[in-house]
């Protein structure tokens, strides 16, 4: 029997997610109180799978807190435009370091979650660039 978060998911997923026919635009979704996790990061990135990312959204603008695995507490800041996320983020790993970055993210659905598809790059420490996705936890 297939539940209802799903059966409604998958509507809006249909609804929302399709192109608009009229102006060609994709639709914005909300990320407000959705919670993320990482599926896969590079090799010089500090988030894994025990980090779980809470986002929060008001209009145009998207900010998180993140937290677990190397990560004792993160928070990012920065908007929302066409299902593209663009933003800052700052965080404590657990050796006490203060690590800063900067992310572009494009949301894309898989499976019926939403997920994120991150290019990143540190403002501290070698400045590195990086790939992550992150996904929905239902």
């Amino acid at each position: 029997m297939v539940s209802l978060k799903r059966l409604l998911l998958g509507f809006f997923n249909f609804i929302f997610m399709n192109t608009n026919n009229i102006n060609k635009k994709p639709l914005l979704i909300n990320l407000n109180e959705r919670k993320f996790k990482a599926l896969s990061n590079s090799s010089n990135g500090e988030v894994g799978s025990g980090t779980i990312f809470h986002y929060r959204q008001d209009t145009d603008i998207i900010w998180a807190t993140y937290q677990g695995g190397s990560i004792k507490f993160g928070t990012l800041s920065g908007s929302i435009k066409d299902n593209k996320l663009q933003f800052h983020y700052q965080h404590q790993n657990m050796t006490g370091e203060f690590m800063t970055g900067k992310c572009q993210s494009i949301i894309k659905i898989k499976d019926d979650k939403i997920q994120l598809h991150e290019t990143w790059q540190w403002t501290s420490g070698d400045f590195s660039k990086g790939n992550s996705i992150l996904q929905e936890i239902m």
